[in-house]
């Protein structure tokens, strides 16, 4: 008989006690998660993150001393297995957002969100074969990277993907999961995986929120 899996190992990140007593009252009340610490201002969120190590960071944008884009620059920057990050938020229009996200957060969560919508943007991110809240980067992506979008970058990024890989990342930027997107393409879901990795490893980025962001960044997907 295997051995149970163990618990997500999650991390709080906000400047707000009753945030943090709020979201550890939701996430420890799952079986299969456990939060092991608490940060109340971007630098000592970068410090325990080093220390625990935790496979999610919920982590609110903006923090006293740096900020949350920042301390999650320094955490992919100087770890070799970085969590997955949520950014947290109030606003999901917020420049800030699409900032976080471009600095290599997973995605983003806003601060209204109901108990079974939290636990469940834990689990998404920590599995990572879908999108966390795709339409709402979409509409960032219409707001803060339009006037970045450049034709040769995107034929360019279209040279180097596969036929498939660039059908794959299409469908990832609708927030499509692997299993959907393996119903799209009429493939099986281990093949999708396959393209999956190969569109990051030729884009040079850790998972698919930031392969989308390049996607729409450079013209290759168009928002709406």
């Amino acid at each position: 008989m295997s051995a149970p899996a163990r618990p997500l190992r999650i991390v709080l990140a906000d400047d707000e006690r009753m945030v943090r007593t709020a979201l550890r009252a939701i996430l420890g009340a799952e079986p299969d998660l456990e939060v092991v610490g608490e940060a109340e201002t971007g630098a000592e969120a970068v410090s325990v993150i080093r220390e625990l190590r935790p496979d999610v960071v919920l982590m609110d944008v903006r923090m006293p001393q740096i900020d949350g884009i920042r301390a999650t620059e320094q955490v992919l920057a100087t770890m070799t297995e970085p969590p997955r990050v949520i950014v947290v938020t109030t606003f999901e229009n917020d420049s800030y957002v699409y900032d976080a996200l471009r600095a290599g957060a997973s995605g983003f969560l806003l601060k209204r969100s109901g108990a079974e919508e939290l636990v469940s943007a834990v689990r998404l991110v920590a599995r990572s074969d879908s999108l966390l809240f795709p339409a709402a980067v979409r509409a960032l992506a219409a707001e803060y990277a339009g006037a970045r979008t450049a034709r040769d970058a995107a034929a360019a990024l279209r040279a180097r993907l596969s036929e498939r890989e660039a059908a794959v990342l299409r469908l990832m930027a609708t927030g499509l999961s692997n299993v959907e997107i393996a119903d799209r393409l009429a493939v099986g879901p281990a093949t999708v995986k396959t393209h999956v990795a190969g569109v990051l490893a030729k884009l040079g980025v850790r998972d698919r929120t930031q392969a989308v962001i390049a996607a729409y960044e450079c013209g290759f997907v168009t928002p709406g």
